[in-house]
């Protein structure tokens, strides 16, 4: 069975504290590669390949479903950042494989395990003009060429904050899966921040509005806050979405404690707080998206245990997608029409008035993933 006909039987368990189980291991330069590649958690699939396998072995062990491989900083933007733009494409692939293989020796008939290949927002935002439109679509495809090439069950555009960002991963996914060949799922996550919106000021609505007329096989949203903070987002997607959904929130609330990222939610937490237990939610998904440790999210997985998902149902009748299957555009693979779709036009006027001054601090979600 297919990553999706298991995600429609029952809820999936994720993973998602890549970052900051990595912080917890007391790596030192020499981990990362030498100096001026320390805090590039991407390089380690590459320098450690093995503490990124045991990372995998040790979500798997407590009975998740779905890994993420180590690359939501993993394609050239982020990465120039270290002098290491170059590298995105020999990373995924060795992440993605890393992933791979630990997922097979624990997979079984009874319980299948995927690996979902994670790509964040990175650390600009197009809508802001921080970067042009094509040349973060360009760097998408060339992360997405290589976690398709490594083995990836589904994609997985996660933690973004500004829909344009959005819109050149979907693109550029659908790019890189016509050129390998490789059709895999699209699982879209927008962030909430406390506000209620994203942080360019998307509310949920518009959000999913967006997404849904891009075709994406699975919508939901991801960090920012904890799952209670997230109950009326997932109320709206579980009342408008057409397409399965997923939540994969932190682990509570973060703060800084004595220069840390710091979670409250804990394994013991009360299994009302736990993603996808609500019933009016209807997920497909649960997991923390920034730092659940292994015992966290085994806490989760037994809560989820046996529990299937409400798919949604509309209340309110829309235009789209069309209903008639033999409408064109409701076609699952549209890899070539988005391959050869024009490059949207970016308002630089309009950008330039908002944009933030040049020179912006690294992205807050590089610290937590």
């Amino acid at each position: 069975m297919g990553f999706l006909d298991v995600a429609r039987e029952r809820v999936l368990v994720y993973d998602g504290g890549f970052g900051t189980y990595m912080q917890a291991q007391a790596l030192t330069a020499d981990d990362f590669g030498g100096e001026a590649l320390e805090g590039c958690n991407e390089m380690l699939v590459l320098t450690r390949p093995d503490l990124v396998a045991k990372m995998h072995d040790d979500y798997f062990a407590v009975g998740v479903d779905v890994v993420e491989t180590a690359t939501f900083g993993a394609f050239a933007i982020p990465l120039a950042e270290y002098d290491a733009g170059d590298q995105a494409h020999e990373i995924n692939i060795a992440a993605a494989r890393i992933a791979r293989e630990v997922a097979d020796r624990h997979s079984t008939p009874d319980h299948p395990r995927f690996v979902a290949g994670s790509i964040g927002p990175g650390t600009k935002m197009p809508t802001l003009g921080h970067i042009p439109f094509a040349e973060l679509r360009d760097a998408y495809e060339i992360q997405c060429r290589g976690l398709l090439e490594g083995g990836v069950d589904v994609l997985l555009i996660e933690t973004q904050y500004d829909l344009l960002g959005a819109k050149a991963a979907i693109i550029a996914a659908r790019r890189a899966m016509a050129a390998t060949g490789v059709e895999v799922p699209l699982q879209v996550q927008v962030t909430i921040e406390a506000t209620g919106r994203m942080l360019v000021g998307t509310e949920i609505g518009a959000a999913l509005t967006t997404l849904d007329a891009m075709d994406v096989d699975v919508i939901g949203i991801n960090c920012a806050t904890g799952p209670a903070e997230m109950n009326e987002h997932l109320r709206h997607l579980s009342q408008h979405s057409v397409r399965p959904i997923s939540v994969l929130p932190n682990a509570g609330m973060p703060s800084v404690v004595d220069g840390e990222m710091h979670y409250d939610l804990t394994p013991t937490s009360s299994p009302s707080t736990t993603p996808g237990s609500s019933p009016s939610w209807g997920s497909t998904s649960s997991a923390g998206a920034a730092a659940p440790p292994p015992s966290t999210c085994g806490r989760w997985s037994s809560a989820s245990a046996g529990s299937s998902p409400r798919l949604a149902t509309p209340s309110t009748t829309r235009a789209w997608p069309p209903s008639t299957p033999t409408c064109p555009t409701t076609s699952r693979r549209r890899s070539s029409s988005w391959a050869s779709a024009p490059t949207p036009t970016v308002r630089r006027s309009s950008a330039r008035r908002c944009s933030m001054p040049t020179g912006t601090p690294r992205s807050p979600w590089r610290s937590s993933r």
